[in-house]
Parts: C-alpha cells; sequence; structure tokens
C-alpha cells in the first residue's frame, strides 16, 4: 500500500507544474505566522512533514531558521525543491519517507504539517500517525496542524479526505497535547477556487 501512495504522489509530482497543484503559494502565510509566534529560537528543530516542494522552508531559511527537516512521501517532490533551492538546499535535512513508516531519531521543537493528516482515512494510519508525533516531539513541542475544515473540499488530487474543524482537532489531541491556538482561514488556489481550512497549534504535555 505504501509503495501505491509513494506511486501516486510521485505522478502527482510528475504531472503537474509548481503552479498547477492546488497547495501553491509562493509565501505560505498562516504556517509561517503560526511558526514565527511560536516564541521557538532560530536554532531550535523544524520538521516540515508533507513539504514537498512547498515554499515554506525557502521562507524559513530566508527568516534565519537553521536546523530545518522537509519529510515527503514523493522523492520528486523533494528534488524538485532541491533544484529550486540550489545551495540552500544543504541546509536542509531531506527525508524521503510515508509518515506512517518514519521513524524519528531526534525530537523536534516544532512539527509542521499542511494537508498530510487530514488524507489519513483508516483508524489504524490516524493511530500511527499521532504515535509517531509522539515519538518526534519534544515535551513543550508545538504541533502546527492545517486540514481541509468541514466546509473544506471532500477530495483532493484524487483521494477522499478526512475534514475537521478546529475543535475535533483539539479533542482528538487533548490526551496529550493543550491548544493554544485556533484558526479557520481560506486558501485561494491558483484556479482560483477557496479551500477552507482548520489551522491549530498545540503544545505537547
Amino acid at each position: 500500500m505504501s509503495n501505491l501512495r509513494k506511486e501516486h504522489w510521485n505522478n502527482i509530482y510528475s504531472s503537474k507544474k509548481l503552479e498547477e497543484v492546488s497547495w501553491y503559494q509562493p509565501i505560505p502565510e498562516t504556517s509561517l505566522d503560526f511558526i514565527i509566534n511560536s516564541e521557538i529560537s532560530k536554532d531550535e528543530p523544524i520538521i516540515d512533514v508533507g513539504g514537498g516542494d512547498s515554499f515554506l522552508i525557502d521562507n524559513l531559511i530566508k527568516g534565519g531558521f537553521n536546523d530545518l527537516t522537509v519529510l515527503d512521501i514523493s522523492e520528486v517532490a523533494i528534488e524538485r525543491a532541491k533544484l529550486r533551492l540550489g545551495e540552500n538546499a544543504e541546509k536542509v535535512n531531506w527525508i524521503v519517507s510515508d509518515i506512517r513508516d518514519f521513524n524519528p531519531i531526534r525530537e523536534y521543537s516544532v512539527w509542521h504539517d499542511r494537508a498530510v493528516f487530514h488524507f489519513l482515512q483508516e483508524k489504524k494510519d490516524v493511530q500511527d500517525y499521532y504515535k509517531i508525533l509522539l515519538e518526534g516531539l519534544k515535551y513543550h513541542g508545538r504541533l502546527i496542524l492545517g486540514t481541509f475544515s468541514k466546509d473544506g473540499p471532500k477530495r483532493c488530487c484524487a483521494l477522499d479526505v478526512q475534514r475537521y474543524s478546529t475543535g475535533e482537532l483539539s479533542d482528538f489531541f487533548s490526551n496529550d497535547f493543550t491548544t493554544k491556538k485556533t484558526l479557520n482561514t481560506i486558501h485561494k488556489t491558483p484556479f482560483k477556487t477557496e479551500q477552507a481550512f482548520s489551522f491549530i497549534e498545540l503544545i505537547k504535555n
């Protein structure tokens, strides 16, 4: 199954240009605002889960953050990001992995995930994600999570998604996390459509 998922996302990135994917954002303002306002130092480790060839990492490098990791299931996406970044790509730790197979070898101060979690449909996949998150996030580390909201799309990239309200996300993680901030926001795609997102920042207890 993991190989099928990898093939699916490699096909997406191989067949579409940078600005032809719905998540394209030259400046991912919402994610940046959460990270910059999270009260961590520029030296603390940040992981962008499902970062692909997102511009978040470009903007974090520009902002002076210097311990950056990008994880994505698609090596095609990561190679595109490396090519775009040029010499700056050497400032980033790159991991090609399905999040469900990820084995963290260190703990991060910020775990950022914009639109991976909502692709997890099976209960076991959600539980595995939670377990890996707990292993990979420091005590008092920040989970910054963005998913489609209840008003968001039901499908993305030919896959079904699970939609969440900020309240549902807060409740789901409440055993191990304290909610710091929530936000409902609209992402405008390159195709002039709108996608409703739930964003939440949680602190690991």
